[in-house]
This record gives structure tokens, C-alpha cells and sequence, in this order.
């Protein structure tokens, strides 16, 4: 029997079961996730780089996010859809994020999620008490790769440390539902986890955090360049698509494909 998810069965998961979430960005792949039982699917704005071709997150419009969570919202019946909130949709003015904030649920997405700790709490208040659910996300956080000089991993000094663990003090305080720990040390990742309520969702954060991203195309190999050190492949599909495509150019040139 399916259980969609929801904004408070993801949190009383807390403690009780472990949860593997991944991206999504169209609907085929998201209906494969939901079929499969990813509980959660995040129209990244990894998207950038995965489907956009782009070398970061940083050029991913709004028009963008919105098309790609209406398509994954439409093919996902049980997942939690959460639509992450490109740069630049909520740093110029908090008006601006809401509306863009309500724009993304209206395409479907059950939440959103904004980059930043402390400096984003006044907007995420605002936007939880107006019934717009929030993920936040600290430690690296991709929308800032121009500021910290390259995907790096944060909070290795205990002054960033204690910065990163007051960020997810903060963003509980404000309202959100869980949080992003991004390349964090394991033993930085493990003390937020114990200290908050809401859930911590990590990536490159260790085994302690109650639930983990990893991006589709890293877990399914359909990303050939660079992946992160903590990155486990779960299928090689790049090798598989270009194996299919050659077999057809293949039959079409020697007259085997189509068939009378």
C-alpha cells in the first residue's frame, strides 16, 4: 500500500528511519523514484549542471525550476516533492522570495529550499508562517562556490564549525522542517543531528544524519565527469545509453532497423 509522504511524516521519521532522498528533474526519472519508494525527490537546481550543461548552480532561472517541479510534481504520487530555489529568487528583496516561493508551490512542490543560515532566517520565518514549508541548507552551500573559491568542504577550523552548528540552530528557530548539512566533517554533522528536532538530510555529512542526498545522476552513473569522493554509483546507465545508441545508428546504417 503506498503512503504519500508529507511535511510531518518526513519529520517524525526522525530517529526512527533512515531516509535515502535524491533530485529529480522531469518526469520520467521522478515516476521511476516514486515507483521505486524514494521518499523525497529535490528539483535541484543541480539541474544547472546535470541537464542545463552549466558549470554551476549559479545560471538556473526561476522559469526553469518551475517547469521541471510541475513535471516531476505531476509523476510523483507518493515522493515529498521540495523545489530548491534557484540564486537569485530570494536574495533581491523578500517580497520577490515570496512570491517566487508561492509560485513553486503552485507548481506542485510540497516545500522549498533555501541556501543559507542565519542571513536567511527573517525570510524563512516569513515564509513558514505564511504555510510555505522550508528545507534549509548549510555548511557548503553551491550558490556560494564564487565566495568560497570552489565546491570546498566548510566548518573544518572550530570557528567555522561552531558557525555551521549555530546556522542549524538558527533555521530550526526559524521554522524549517529539516535541514541540509553540505560537506561537512562526520563529527560536525553527528553534533547538529543530536541537537536539533528536525531532521538533518546530508550530503557528503557522514552516516549519523537522518537522511541522505545523493544527485540522480551521480547514483545512477549518468554523471562522467567529476563526482564528489563520497559519491557510490548504483548503476553505470551512461555506458548502457551509449552502448543503445550505438546499436541503433548501427542497425539503421546496415538497412536491420525498422523491419517490414
Amino acid at each position: 500500500m503506498s503512503k504519500k509522504w508529507n511535511i510531518a511524516s518526513f519529520r517524525a521519521a526522525k530517529g526512527v528511519r533512515k531516509l535515502g532522498c535524491t533530485t529529480a528533474y522531469d518526469a520520467a526519472f521522478a515516476r521511476l523514484a516514486d515507483e521505486a519508494g524514494v521518499p523525497c525527490l529535490l528539483v535541484g537546481d543541480s539541474m544547472g549542471m546535470t541537464m542545463l550543461g552549466y558549470d554551476t548552480t549559479l545560471p538556473v532561472k526561476m522559469e526553469e525550476t518551475l517547469s521541471a517541479t510541475a513535471a516531476v510534481a505531476r509523476a510523483a504520487k507518493d515522493a515529498l516533492v521540495i523545489a530548491d530555489m534557484p540564486f537569485g529568487s530570494y536574495q533581491c528583496g523578500d517580497d520577490l522570495a515570496m512570491k517566487n516561493a508561492v509560485d513553486c508551490l503552485k507548481a506542485g512542490a510540497d516545500g522549498v529550499k533555501l541556501e543559507g543560515g542565519a542571513r536567511v532566517c527573517g525570510l524563512i520565518k516569513r515564509m513558514t508562517e505564511a504555510g510555505i514549508p522550508v528545507l534549509a541548507h548549510v555548511g557548503m552551500t553551491p550558490q556560494s562556490v564564487n565566495e568560497y573559491g570552489g565546491f570546498k568542504v566548510q566548518g573544518k577550523t572550530r570557528e567555522a564549525a561552531d558557525a555551521i552548528f549555530a546556522d542549524a540552530l538558527a533555521v530550526e528557530k526559524a521554522g524549517a522542517f529539516a535541514v541540509t548539512l553540505e560537506c561537512v566533517p562526520s563529527d560536525l554533522a553527528a553534533q547538529i543531528t543530536a541537537a536539533v528536532k528536525i531532521p538533518t538530510i546530508g550530503i557528503g555529512a557522514g552516516p549519523v544524519c537522518d537522511a541522505q542526498w545523493l544527485v540522480m545522476h551521480d547514483l545512477l552513473g549518468l554523471n562522467e565527469g567529476h563526482v564528489p569522493a563520497f559519491v557510490k554509483k548504483y548503476a553505470n546507465l551512461a555506458e548502457e545509453a551509449k552502448s543503445a545508441f550505438r546499436r541503433y545508428v548501427e542497425e539503421v546504417e546496415k538497412g536491420e532497423f525498422p523491419q517490414k
